[in-house]
């Protein structure tokens, strides 16, 4: 409790953020009433002007001074974001019940014993009441630890089929992966599908965790789901001869066993994790973007939009635009910048962040909407692409699709019903075909040449392909 003179009274329960109290001392003190009866002061770095606004606000004026203002940690994030390491995208893919969730735990628990994080336990990462009800992960979630060379923002993917367009949210986040491969099931439908959105997106390097090594005792299994492993990563073209396979148990490593299938496969797949994948030239310099994966409303304080940050940089109270979906864009001013609830005072390529924007409701965004300041930026319902058309041994289709073919259309973050059209050359797209189509959505997107999208049909992937000309 910090009391003042006269009628002035600030209360932090002891649960508040020791960055609340710092603040509340400062600015009491700036004011000209001590923080403490006997005139002390007490000092301490890593405030933030976000709560010394906050403060000033309630407590500079004489109306307010005649009430104690409650100051709870709710009210702001925990700390302030230090960018001491080079940050890093990484994530957690493949098959329901292999093991993704625990081994998200099990690296935080190791990193939280070496001061590198804070320890995530199996319900706090799969908390919403139905996934902890069917053991499985429905929203990709984020972690955050540390190595001993970068700062890395985790995400744990769902495997299951019913919610592929939430893992496809997630891994289009990553610079690199981690695909869980279980010892004891081998490749599942979920992994193969997995591997190949995994290239469709983008990401480059991938490393492999063997899970529940322990729960298989015949070495020539083992051997043969790691042949499997190399060929499936060599047929998406990926360097399926020396990307990195760790064997290991997830469990074991949760429940802090030092033999070697426990917290030293952990050690050994976050060393390959600083040393295989490579750290991604961020697009530092051109205008910021980043695509909104999710809305959500805080209470007492408005409407926070999460994402990517794609590319440039963002500082508090720069204007922006929202657009996408609706054919006007929203024009609003950031007003907070967090990533894992601690303020960022600027945002750049790269970072995964939450936004708060001023006088926006939540049911007026959505996800696949773009926060954006790129001047001049316009959006689409119709492109021009190369496409290719997955063979049904790739998990596409079996039968070949005419013009005016009604897939879903992947793109960043927006999932929307489209119409595929067909060169007049071209009569059917055969499986296993690259073509030339016209892509026609049902909203508008923030859309620009190069961009990757994937094609989905009946809870499978057909076609990928690339932005050639906007339209």
């Amino acid at each position: 409790m910090i009391s003042g003179r006269r009628n002035l009274l600030v209360v932090v329960p002891g649960g508040g953020a020791p960055s609340l109290v710092r603040s509340a001392s400062r600015v009491v003190d700036a004011l000209g009433r001590s923080s403490h009866g006997s005139g002390r002061s007490i000092y301490g770095g890593g405030t933030t002007t976000h709560h010394d606004r906050t403060i000033r606000w309630n407590v500079g004026s004489p109306e307010r001074r005649r009430q104690p203002f409650f100051l709870t940690s709710r009210h702001f994030a925990i700390g302030v974001f230090e960018r001491k390491k080079p940050h890093m995208n990484i994530g957690t893919i493949g098959h329901v019940d292999h093991g993704k969730t625990t081994l998200t735990a099990a690296i935080t628990k190791v990193c939280a014993n070496q001061n590198r994080g804070t320890f995530k336990s199996y319900e706090e990462i799969d908390k919403t009441p139905e996934e902890q009800k069917r053991g499985i992960t429905i929203n990709a979630t984020h972690v955050e630890y540390e190595t001993e060379k970068r700062h890395y923002s985790h995400i744990d993917c769902p495997g299951h089929l019913d919610y592929v367009k939430n893992m496809i949210t997630g891994t289009s986040q990553m610079d690199g992966s981690i695909l869980v491969v279980s010892a004891y099931d081998g490749l599942m439908p979920q992994t193969k599908e997995h591997v190949l959105l995994s290239r469709q997106i983008g990401i480059e390097k991938m490393i492999v965790y063997m899970n529940k090594i322990d729960m298989c005792e015949d070495k020539e299994l083992v051997d043969l789901v790691e042949l499997e492993i190399r060929e499936l990563l060599s047929f998406h073209k990926y360097d399926g001869d020396n990307i990195p396979i760790i064997k290991g148990s997830a469990l074991k490593a949760l429940n802090e066993d030092q033999s070697e299938y426990g917290v030293p496969s952990i050690l050994k797949l976050l060393d390959a994790c600083d040393n295989y994948i490579d750290e991604p030239k961020r697009k530092m310099d051109l205008p910021f973007l980043m695509s909104i994966d999710d809305v959500l409303q805080i209470s007492g304080k408005g409407t926070v939009a999460t994402g990517r940050v794609e590319q440039g940089t963002l500082k508090l109270n720069d204007p922006v635009e929202i657009m996408g979906i609706k054919e006007k864009p929203i024009k609003t001013v950031v007003t907070g910048i967090e990533m894992f609830r601690k303020t960022l005072d600027a945002a750049q390529a790269g970072d995964q962040i939450g936004v708060m924007l001023k006088n926006v409701k939540k049911n007026d965004i959505s996800r696949g909407m773009v926060v954006t300041k790129v001047p001049n930026l316009k959006t689409y319902k119709k492109f021009e692409s190369d496409v290719y058309v997955l063979k049904n041994e790739e998990g596409g289709r079996k039968n070949p699709f005419s013009s005016y073919y009604r897939p879903q259309a992947y793109i960043r973050t927006a999932d929307v019903n489209c119409a595929v059209i067909l060169n007049e050359d071209t009569q059917v797209a055969n499986p296993g075909d690259n073509i030339k189509c016209t892509i026609e959505l049902m909203y508008p997107l923030a859309l620009a040449s190069g961009l990757r999208f994937s094609l989905r049909e009946g809870g499978r992937t057909v076609a990928s392909g690339i932005i050639t000309k906007v339209i």
